[in-house]
């Protein structure tokens, strides 16, 4: 990536407010064609919104996006299109024992409505309130529970797999244990045995940076410090790791671009999370420098790997080890082309990239690293500048997506390729709008020297 060290968020306000433009209309767009009956939106067709019966894993996303709308603009038909929708069509997502993807769904909505009030930003009585904190209680307890213990006696959130599969995915969605523990909950097991939602936190993160990160030190022949893999098996009768795999990415040997994105998000994030935990809580769980230092080594590995592998703008070609990137010859020197004939690019896997870098260079410059944070918050930034102008940002009317060149699971062959193309371009995905308009968030804050916005604000 070519890191422009000029950029700030104020230089990028009018940019910022393009995509809120763009963004309002295309939720009212959304809202006129598109029928929630038939399911969560998940991925667009020549410009609409379609369903994939997977695990419904979008739909607060769709929500949740009106949502973060309301907060950039203070627009109250958006707030009120979302709130809505999160109490008359999210309650089940709270309880779906079938799934890790709690944070996505419940933090989106539920997380969201009650950090504007406490942050007061949105009005509210204390029924209100509880019922949201009771919702987010659950989800993160629910979300626990999905527990594979390994061999050295620690353990796993595994993934709608099974209790063999540990996803990178889900590192992002721990934010449903950090509100659920923030506002005091506690998971019952068996005999009533007390589990802690941060124990699990930390467990899950650990084992997540120990076998879906690779760090350069000679674990297999395909050990590239940064490289992850999408997913991590386990024998479930004894808890043994037994070898990388991947879903979604070309390989388990290969690094699936959005699966990086989803560590690159989710370990600043929960060291900032961090912040709030005291010392004495950490205590029971190995110590604050140990987790910390464990997270920022994840998060420093996965950075700096995908800056080293994206194209000279920031955007990712949807795997690093893709048949046919070859084809586009050093594929780092110059800006993506998403119309290439080989090989798709992923911008969702930029918008969720460039929100951790940010993140991660914010963290760092307020530990008193100048020189780290500053390198990962001006490649976070420079990634949001290519995101918010075309090719990129969608600013076609009648598409009602909001970021162009998504991709959702090329394996499959599920992703729609137009007329006169030969690979996926010019689609939208509901997580990339969503992280989109979060990273948009992010940025509109700083900008506007605002409160910095995280999902736990003022929350426990």
């Amino acid at each position: 990536m070519n890191i422009n060290r000029n950029l700030t968020a104020k230089n990028l306000q009018k940019k910022l407010n393009d995509v809120w433009e763009h963004s309002a209309r295309k939720i009212h767009l959304i809202r006129k064609e598109y029928d929630t009956a038939k399911g969560s939106p998940v991925f667009t067709e020549a410009g609409k919104y379609t369903t994939r019966g997977w695990t419904e894993w979008t739909q607060g996303f769709q929500f949740g996006g009106e949502i973060l709308q309301y907060d950039a603009t203070g627009e109250q038909e958006f707030l009120e299109l979302g709130r809505k929708a999160t109490l008359e069509l999210m309650a089940h997502h709270i309880t779906h024992i079938g799934v890790h993807d709690h944070g996505f769904n419940n933090v989106s909505t539920y997380g969201s409505l009650l950090r504007l009030m406490e942050e007061g930003k949105i009005e509210g009585n204390e029924w209100q309130k509880h019922f949201y904190e009771l919702a987010l209680k659950s989800t993160g307890a629910v979300q626990a529970s999905r527990w594979t213990t390994t061999e050295n006696g620690t353990g796993f959130i595994h993934s709608f797999n099974g209790p063999h599969s540990l996803f990178v995915d889900t590192v992002r969605t721990l934010r449903a244990l950090s509100l659920s523990y923030k506002l005091g909950h506690i998971l019952y097991g068996e005999h009533d045995e007390q589990i802690s939602l941060l124990g699990r936190l930390i467990e899950h993160a650990d084992n997540t940076a120990r076998y879906n990160i690779y760090y350069g030190e000679g674990r297999d022949s395909y050990d590239i410090r940064g490289r992850t893999a999408h997913e991590a098996v386990f024998n479930v009768t004894d808890g043994h790791f037994r070898c990388p795999n991947s879903q979604q990415g070309f390989s388990p040997f290969t690094t699936w671009t959005r699966g990086l994105a989803w560590a690159i998000c989710g370990y600043p994030e929960q060291l900032e999370f961090l912040e709030t935990v005291s010392d004495e809580e950490l205590e029971l769980f190995g110590g604050r420098e140990i987790t910390e230092q464990m997270m920022i080594k994840a998060a420093k590995a996965t950075c700096d790997f995908y800056i080293d592998h994206t194209s000279s703008d920031g955007i990712p070609y949807w795997d690093t080890g893709a048949p046919e990137l070859h084809r586009l010859g050093d594929y780092t020197a110059s800006p993506a082309d998403p119309y290439n004939s080989y090989e798709p690019v992923d911008s969702s896997a930029a918008a969720i990239s460039a929100q951790g870098l940010l993140r991660l260079g914010s963290y760092l410059k307020s530990k008193g690293d100048e020189k780290a944070g500053s390198r990962y918050f001006q490649a976070g930034l420079t990634t949001a500048a290519t995101l918010m102008e075309e090719p990129y940002l969608s600013t076609d009317d009648a598409h009602q997506g909001l970021l162009l060149h998504s991709v959702y699971h090329r394996p499959n062959g599920w992703d729609y390729v137009p007329e006169g193309q030969s690979i996926p371009c010019g689609e939208s995905s509901m997580w990339g709008d969503y992280h989109m308009r979060e990273l948009a968030l992010y940025l509109t804050r700083i900008a506007n020297d605002e409160e910095y916005y995280t999902f736990f604000n003022r929350i426990g």
